[in-house]
């Protein structure tokens, strides 16, 4: 896996849900297109049934992805297999929503896994991995300062990886930054901004500077500063979205558009 390797020139493309526009949300099938066209990380959601399994599911309820209404966390894990994912444009399909512990068989060896909404199942989703032998495959992430993560999970920090999320338009946006590369030295910093000024960009440059890679979002204008995927798309202008992007040192994208994010990069070759 390039993360776990040193930094190179390489991007590495994180797909958002996996490859939803062609499947399912958070389904096997999203991740396996994902692993085919030869994406580098795909990103997730948690919740967690009624009998205590990790399934995947982005909202708290599952009225929007699934053909059933209520909440997530009172369903049951065969409740939910009864029903099925809807796709991108809300009609039924035949998949089923995933559990925590099948995507990451499915991704076993193959592609690097992103839990976003999922940090308060840490210790369920640490007991998933270390079970199916992929700890160092998946990046629990958080907007939490160190000393709170510290204080909650410190006992399996140096175990596993942890991505911190910082909002660099919030105030202390630079001292969140400054205690996690003394403490702990992440290998990425998750960084979130809906301006593109002079003191984002040195920020940008302080994470890269410290050794940690940068992780950018460019799936809408207000995590990127307006550097988003549309632009590159819909306005046709890739280099002031991904170009900027990968300008300012960034080692991770994350986006909607997976297979025209690989083009692009291809075409700099910046992606293998």
């Amino acid at each position: 896996m390039d993360f776990n390797k040193p930094a190179t020139d390489n991007v590495l493309v994180v797909s958002h849900r996996g490859d939803w526009r062609n499947a399912p949300e958070n389904s096997l099938q999203a991740f396996q297109n994902c692993i085919n066209m030869g994406v580098d990380m795909v990103e997730l959601d948690l919740k967690k049934t009624k009998d205590g399994e990790l399934v995947l599911m982005h909202d708290k309820r599952i009225d929007r992805t699934m053909n059933g209404k209520g909440i997530a966390e009172d369903f049951t894990l065969d409740s939910l297999k009864s029903l099925r994912l809807k796709n991108g444009v809300g009609c039924k399909t035949r998949h089923q929503i995933p559990t925590f512990r099948e995507v990451m068989l499915l991704c076993k060896d193959k592609i690097m896994v992103n839990v976003d909404k999922g940090y308060e199942y840490f210790d369920d989703a640490m007991k998933v991995l270390k079970e199916t032998g992929t700890v160092n495959q998946c990046i629990i992430k958080a907007e939490l300062p160190y000393e709170t993560v510290k204080a909650e999970h410190g006992d399996v920090l140096d175990k596993m990886i942890f991505m911190p999320v910082v909002n660099l338009c919030k105030p202390g946006a630079e001292e969140i930054i400054d205690s996690y590369i003394k403490n702990m030295k992440p290998k990425a910093f998750e960084l979130v901004f809906k301006t593109d000024n002079a003191n984002i960009r040195r920020l940008i440059k302080k994470v890269c500077d410290g050794g940690a890679r940068v992780f950018i979002n460019t799936l809408w204008p207000e995590l990127c500063g307006g550097h988003d995927d549309d632009r590159a798309v819909e306005l046709k202008q890739p280099e002031e979205s991904w170009g900027w992007v990968v300008g300012q040192g960034t080692k991770l994208i994350q986006t909607d558009r997976p297979a025209l994010l690989l083009d692009y990069l291809r075409s700099k070759k910046l992606h293998k």
